[in-house]
């Protein structure tokens, strides 16, 4: 006999009210996926040298014709609010101090991966696609690659390509702005 387990998900509003009411702390490192709380992996050193590399080839290159977001939430709907690690956002005046980024103010969203991969993949790429985030790229720390996810659908994407070491890629909305897979893997 098989059971069926009936789910409880949340909102992001309820999600705050239990950041404000104290059950979720400050340093609780979860998101809201699809109405439930997940747990983030902890961010290793290769990771975290990887979305600095990045931080500083998009600042320098880009100026101020987007706001780069690092590691901060973005609400895709009602239920999912992941918190990549790399946003490029349509400038605001307030900089998103009001609200967080919706997918319509979204130019790229970057996911650096070392053991997250089938998640970003399997979880996080159909999400994007069915909020309608025009451009994500995974960073593949194990497999040195950079997939680019571009024109969303229900839930994929209809463009997606592999960049390997000795190869160039640039962001849609950016295109003279070049970056090597090299430069943003390291090493």
């Amino acid at each position: 006999m098989s059971v069926q387990l009936q789910k409880r998900l949340f909102t992001v509003d309820e999600y705050y009210r239990m950041a404000e009411a104290g059950i979720l702390g400050e340093d609780d490192r979860v998101e809201l996926i699809a109405g439930e709380i997940v747990k983030m992996s902890p961010i290793g050193s290769p990771h975290s040298g990887c979305v600095n590399r990045l931080n500083r080839l998009f600042s320098v290159r880009l100026g101020d014709r987007a706001i780069l977001s690092i590691q901060n939430p973005v609400r895709l709907n009602e239920r999912t609010e992941p918190q990549p690690d790399i946003a490029l956002l349509i400038p605001r005046t307030d900089f998103y101090s009001q609200r967080h980024p919706q997918p319509q103010e979204v130019l790229l969203i970057i996911e650096v991966s070392d053991t997250t991969i089938e998640y970003d993949r399997e979880v996080k790429i159909p999400l994007y696609a069915a909020a309608g985030i025009v451009e994500v790229w995974i960073v593949s720390l194990a497999e040195e690659l950079i997939e680019v996810y571009r024109q969303p659908l229900a839930n994929n994407y209809a463009e997606i390509r592999q960049f390997r070491r000795g190869k160039d890629v640039s962001p849609l909305s950016f295109s003279d702005v070049v970056l090597s897979v090299d430069e943003v893997l390291g090493g």
